[in-house]
């Protein structure tokens, strides 16, 4: 058995359902974060298997992910110290107890 596009696809579909479950039905600021790094890898998965085997001579999708990665890497940064600043002021980090109206 080849492993060919669909499986690709319905590898990238899943981490990209796992992840968006994870970041609408969890509550802690970290866990949504890292399921928003989930679904970045599902996408990036589905643009090189795109680019694999629809035109295997240009290198389109590898360059996309590349640009992914990067700004998943920024997104992480930045993302996390909003995190850190929220839990220095409210001491918690829990999404539905954060109300940024009071500072």
């Amino acid at each position: 058995m080849t492993v060919g596009l669909t499986h690709y696809l319905l590898l990238s579909a899943v981490l990209f359902s796992i992840g968006l479950y994870g970041a609408l039905a969890k509550r802690n600021a970290i866990i949504i974060l890292m399921c928003i790094e989930i679904m970045l890898v599902g996408v990036s998965i589905a643009l090189v298997a795109f680019s694999r085997y629809v035109t295997p001579q240009l290198l389109t999708g590898q360059v996309f992910v590349i640009f992914i990665l990067v700004v998943a890497a920024a997104e992480a940064a930045v993302g996390l110290a909003i995190i850190m600043a929220i839990y220095r002021n409210y001491d918690t980090i829990d999404a539905t107890k954060i109300d940024l109206m009071k500072w």
